[in-house]
């Protein structure tokens, strides 16, 4: 047990256990998670630098994108490191005050992207369903205030589901049952009643996926009925493939936060909940850029120029 004394205060120290169940496989899992951070660092920041840097691609879905590549790799960099340090040290306490901070930042970062993904989804819906208006309807400041938005109640449901958590009592070295201070696990731990915080996270959690889920499914609803009605093939060929992409990091996203946090917490077991959060913390980060590069002719375009501007400049 480890408890300073310090002006009648008590300093608490979490032990993140994550995935020492597999002790045999802790070289691999370490290798693995390494390569996979590696991919999102690079991907998402190679991404970032190709449309800040290539004028074609300043337009508002680009703008989008940058940020969603922004957020997805502060939030692998919040997660990924000390879930690789725990894979090696055997030393895996992290500091109260720590965990609060990296519980917060990584809620911030997966809300602040729920709703990046919805906004992106209006995005392609004015694009497709009027195009003659979008210049008007996604002007620059309008973009702006979107992704504003976006980061603002990131911060701001976070901060609540915080404020709860630091009334809560913890005393000690306390166990938590994951790779990371995430909030159910971390609450799990306290000694005081968690009735409250379970139900705000329930409800917040809920009220996300609602909110951004009847964005996204209303823009795709008008979307499709706007893409069967075009007369050009090639018209609905280019449509589709501009939202696959998207269709895809939303698919994986979405699934793995309603598996997790919109259904009663009984239902998931601790192991179903660690291995599903690597999805969201780890993997997903990973594959947006993949996603979005691989599936895009001008992000690829642009690639190229980067490499053979830098490769022929020295």
């Amino acid at each position: 047990m480890v408890i300073t004394e310090s002006n009648q205060s008590v300093v608490t120290t979490f032990m993140l256990i994550g995935f020492t169940d597999y002790p045999d496989l802790r070289v691999f899992l370490f290798l693995v998670f390494l390569a996979m951070y590696i991919i999102t660092v690079v991907g998402n920041l190679g991404m970032i630098l190709i449309i800040r840097t290539n004028p074609k691609l300043h337009t508002p879905m680009y703008y989008f994108l940058s940020h969603l590549s922004f957020v997805d790799f502060c939030y692998s960099s919040i997660v990924t490191p000390k879930l690789l340090e725990n894979l090696v040290m055997e030393d895996k306490s992290i500091f109260y005050s720590s965990c609060m901070l990296q519980y917060f930042l990584s809620c911030t970062a997966v809300v602040t992207e729920s709703f990046l993904l919805a906004v992106m989804a209006y995005d392609r819906f004015v694009a497709i369903c009027n195009p003659l208006l979008y210049t008007i309807a996604m002007s620059q400041r309008f973009c702006a205030l979107l992704v504003a938005g976006s980061y603002l109640w990131g911060m701001f449901g976070p901060f609540v589901l915080l404020c709860f958590a630091l009334q809560l009592t913890f005393s000690g070295y306390k166990i938590i049952n994951h790779f990371f201070c995430e909030y159910t696990a971390l609450i799990s731990v306290s000694s005081s009643d968690i009735h409250i915080p379970h139900l705000l996270l329930f409800g917040f959690a809920t009220f996300n996926e609602v909110s951004t889920l009847i964005i996204i499914l209303a823009s795709y609803t008008f979307i499709f009925v706007t893409v069967i009605k075009m007369n050009s093939a090639s018209g609905r060929r280019k449509a589709f493939s501009t939202c696959a992409s998207h269709l895809t990091a939303i698919t994986i996203f979405h699934g793995t936060i309603l598996s997790l946090y919109c259904v009663p917490n009984s239902q998931n077991s601790r192991h179903t909940v660690k291995v599903a959060s690597v999805f969201y913390t780890v993997v997903n980060p990973m594959l947006n850029p993949l996603i979005y590069s691989l599936r895009n002719k001008d992000v690829k375009e642009a690639f190229r120029k980067l490499i053979y501007r830098n490769a022929f400049s020295h």
